[in-house]
């Protein structure tokens, strides 16, 4: 009996480090300001990033403001033109060739997916994505399964945002907002603007020695 039970916690504190060191994380970012720089006036925007089944999983939480209403479309389906709705936005890069994909979220759960080669160009959007989101009574949190292959070999750089409002009421608020000193008069919100996205590597969270697999939706581009 005694070697059994010293077997058994041998086996359980093994497990434990094991447990303890993998190499998986998740990372967590708020969004604090508007995309040109203000503070925004509500609790922040929360978005979290961690290894999920065959892709990364990206979850949502924050502030419900259901303005606009809802889109005229299914949750759980793509819709297009999310980004004229209430929706949390994240771009993922790869600065060398300005090949990214965008990952639109609704908190009435619709989502949008566009794979990008080059500032603005999609060719390819409205891919299929698991996406369920549950609004309670002022906040609303959302969770994403996005697929490996959607993403584009080497990402190096990711920016994320936040839209809500109708008409004048209509705010853009970034993760990394463009600073203050290099806004133009008549300057408006533009999510594509790529030299402020800012470090990020998806080794972070999965581990050093992860390789992302290869996907034939980004083969042929530069």
């Amino acid at each position: 009996m005694g070697v059994s039970v010293g077997l058994q916690l041998f086996v359980f504190f093994y497990l434990l480090q094991c447990c303890l060191s993998l190499p998986f994380k998740q990372m967590e970012f708020g969004i604090h300001y508007t995309w040109d720089s203000n503070p925004v006036d509500h609790d922040p925007i929360r978005i979290s990033f961690s290894p999920g089944n065959g892709g990364l999983t990206m979850k949502v939480s924050g502030p419900f403001f259901n303005d606009p209403a809802s889109p005229p479309g299914p949750p759980g389906h793509a819709f297009p033109g999310l980004w004229e709705y209430e929706v949390v936005e994240s771009f993922f890069l790869d600065s060398t060739t300005e090949n990214y994909l965008e990952v639109e979220l609704c908190p009435h759960g619709q989502h949008l997916i566009l794979l990008l080669s080059g500032v603005g160009q999609a060719f390819v959007q409205q891919l299929p994505m698991v996406f369920t989101s549950t609004v309670k009574g002022e906040t609303w949190v959302g969770e994403a399964l996005i697929p490996w292959s959607y993403f584009p070999p080497n990402v190096n750089k990711m920016n994320s945002y936040a839209i809500h409002g109708s008409g004048q009421q209509r705010t853009y608020e970034a993760l990394y907002p463009i600073p203050k000193e290099e806004i133009v008069e008549g300057q408006t919100a533009n999510f594509h603007r790529l030299e402020y996205f800012k470090d990020f590597q998806l080794q972070s969270i999965m581990g050093e020695d992860w390789v992302q697999p290869e996907s034939a939706l980004w083969r042929g581009k530069p």
